[in-house]
């Protein structure tokens, strides 16, 4: 539940000092999956106790020109999503992996012992993701209508049991445990913003000559983005390819033409 006590900049400045926390772990080659947990639990815990930084419902109140949802004004938030962005075209889609709060729980449930379902390959998430975005769109400008409400980001995040939007997003986040990231993947408009950028991201990972092509990090990659033909608009950043790897350096974080 929302504390009033606690600003939702505390929420915002989190993200920036786990952001940069992130970078520094891939870069460094000491990410792994463990180290991982405490930022996605940071992130939801700043999800529930301040609805911050939730980047896809900010980026709703800042179509719908909401000032109070934002607690901030309207130009610092636009300032605010689209430097993300630009972290995003350096650095990869790190916000979505460990920072945003509504991926962080998706992230977690996934982590139930539970049989997998999904086509990791298949380019039905992104293209669903595209229409829904333009449905955002069309919705937040035209009729000042809130869909990501009628999803119930903001019910959940703030346990208001009583609404059905509540049970909606509670739907979402128990179908994650077998579908990897469903909102993130199928409906989030930030993340159809993030995507184009993380494709050309200056830093990512990378196969380099030591690979000797094992294919352990096309099957552990829940969205297909390890496969040498895909884009890594899908990529999270979320360590399963380089945890499969068998090979040190096989798979790096880096930049182009750093690859050792």
């Amino acid at each position: 539940m929302v504390v009033e006590s606690i600003p939702k900049a505390a929420g915002f400045v989190y993200g920036i000092l786990a952001f940069a926390a992130l970078i520094w772990l891939w870069r460094s080659g000491r990410f792994t999956r463990r180290r991982a947990v405490p930022f996605l639990a940071a992130s939801a815990f700043f999800g529930f106790r301040v609805f911050a930084p939730v980047f896809p419902y900010q980026l709703q109140a800042l179509v719908l020109n909401d000032a109070a949802a934002l607690a901030s004004p309207l130009p610092m938030a636009l300032a605010g999503l689209l430097a993300f962005i630009v972290f995003t075209l350096v650095f990869g889609r790190i916000v979505c992996g460990q920072v945003c709060p509504v991926g962080a729980v998706q992230e977690l449930m996934h982590f139930v012992p539970v049989a997998k379902r999904g086509n990791p390959e298949s380019r039905v998430p992104t293209a669903v993701r595209a229409g829904v975005f333009v449905v955002f769109l069309a919705a937040g400008l035209g009729l000042s209508v809130n869909l990501l409400a009628l999803v119930g980001l903001a019910d959940f995040f703030n346990l208001t049991v009583a609404s059905v939007p509540f049970f909606v997003f509670l739907g979402i986040v128990l179908l994650s445990a077998v579908v990897y990231r469903p909102f993130c993947r199928y409906v989030c408009p930030y993340g159809a913003l993030l995507a184009p950028a993380a494709s050309k991201a200056l830093y990512r990972l990378r196969r380099t000559d030591a690979c000797i092509g094992c294919g352990k990090c096309e099957r552990a990659c829940p969205t297909g983005a390890a496969t040498p033909t895909a884009g890594l608009g899908e990529c999270y950043l979320c360590g399963r390819c380089t945890e499969a790897c068998p090979v040190d350096g096989a798979l790096t974080y880096t930049r182009a033409g750093r690859e050792e």
